[in-house]
């Protein structure tokens, strides 16, 4: 049987401080397998042996740093190669005007890799000397002068987001007890100890918030229609623009004094609002069983 080609290949390359690997983690996010630095005389093997695993690998993308200290000459060849045997292949140079990366490095404070015994304006001008063959061989060239990490994050999803992949942001909720602390990875926490508490009723006090009779009893309650709408209402302007900065992960605790009762009533009630308006929630009830 005959190999099962790469359904997407990009090769990543450009200057110093420009945003490879910026572009590099957009290119994740979207499911690329990604690899970062690869020597050249590997990268062909890696794409052949990419091809030979019968579809397993589809969408394959390579940051190639130029800076390794190989021939250029080489470089010329490997996109030759590749062009040759994947007509879909992408060939990206990240770039940016030169007082754009002198104020990058300034910010961060790190060294750039050219300008070890000399300034930083003579290794970037190097670089870009270096590197101007490389960035005519390119598909694409992205200038980053005005992008933030957010804009070419956004750049990358718009232009090579499949029109059958979703941006999508995995919610979990988390109730919780605040007598045994706060989850923590949470990201946003909501106090809901001024609910009534279930607890202080004899015949709720050992059943817990999935049960039906206490949650009748907590959404008789005026309050507890009241918060469930703010919080819904804050989530429902929140996660659109967590997922517009690239985050993949939220995790949301809802905590009361046990875990019990109030906590998990609130994550369950708001686990059914997020899923009707069609989001992934994940819910976990930390403290329902602790003592």
């Amino acid at each position: 049987m005959a190999p099962v080609k790469l359904q997407s290949l990009v090769i990543i390359t450009g200057m110093s401080g420009s945003g490879k690997h910026t572009a590099f983690n957009a290119f994740e996010d979207l499911g690329y397998f990604c690899v970062d630095n690869l020597p050249t005389s590997l990268i062909s093997r890696l794409i052949q042996m990419s091809d030979a695993s019968g579809g397993e690998l589809q969408e394959l993308a390579i940051v190639i740093d130029v800076r390794l200290g190989e021939p250029l000459a080489g470089f010329e060849k490997l996109f030759g190669e590749i062009r040759q045997s994947h007509t879909n292949a992408k060939i990206i140079f990240v770039d940016a005007s030169t007082e754009v990366l002198a104020r990058r490095y300034g910010e961060t404070r790190r060294v750039h890799p050219l300008a070890q015994d000399t300034t930083l304006l003579e290794g970037i001008r190097a670089e870009r000397k270096r590197l101007s063959s490389v960035r005519t061989l390119a598909d694409l060239v992205i200038d980053t002068s005005d992008f933030t990490v957010h804009d070419l994050r956004d750049f990358i999803y718009q232009n090579f987001q499949r029109t059958d992949q979703e941006e999508v942001l995995n919610v979990s909720l988390v109730s919780f007890g605040f007598k045994n602390g706060i989850p923590h990875n949470s990201e946003l926490v909501f106090d809901v100890r001024f609910l009534p508490n279930p607890n202080f009723v004899p015949d709720l006090k050992e059943q817990t918030g999935n049960d039906p009779s206490v949650a009748k009893y907590m959404l008789k309650q005026p309050e507890t229609g009241e918060i469930l709408g703010r919080i819904h209402d804050m989530l429902e302007y929140l996660l659109p623009k967590y997922s517009r900065e690239g985050k993949k992960y939220l995790t949301i605790s809802i905590g009361c004094t046990g875990g019990r009762h109030r906590s998990v009533l609130v994550a369950n009630e708001l686990q059914k609002r997020l899923k009707k308006k069609g989001r992934k929630v994940n819910l976990i009830h930390r403290d329902l069983h602790s003592e």
